[in-house]
């Protein structure tokens, strides 16, 4: 395990809450809170992924051959039954 603190919680309104000490400050604004048992996990939001699709559309066109392939004649394939 990493590093760990030893931290209380108070209340902030009706919410419970805990001060995250600078030696595990996050970069940004938001992150992603999730409960798994008896843990909090705290992940910091990244950047959105990207579809396949998106990612396709970015990537500049394509310069090179493809092979040529025989469409007619599928290759053989071994089967087991």
């Amino acid at each position: 395990m990493g590093a760990e603190r030893h931290v209380k919680f108070f209340r902030n309104g009706d919410a419970q809450a805990v001060v995250i000490p600078a030696e595990f400050e996050m970069a940004g604004e938001e992150a992603i809170m999730r409960k798994e048992g008896d843990r909090l996990v705290i992940e910091p939001v990244g950047e959105p992924k990207q579809s396949l699709i998106q990612w396709l559309r970015s990537q500049p066109p394509w310069e090179g051959d493809f092979p040529e392939l025989d469409i007619d004649e599928p290759p053989p394939r071994d089967v087991n039954l």
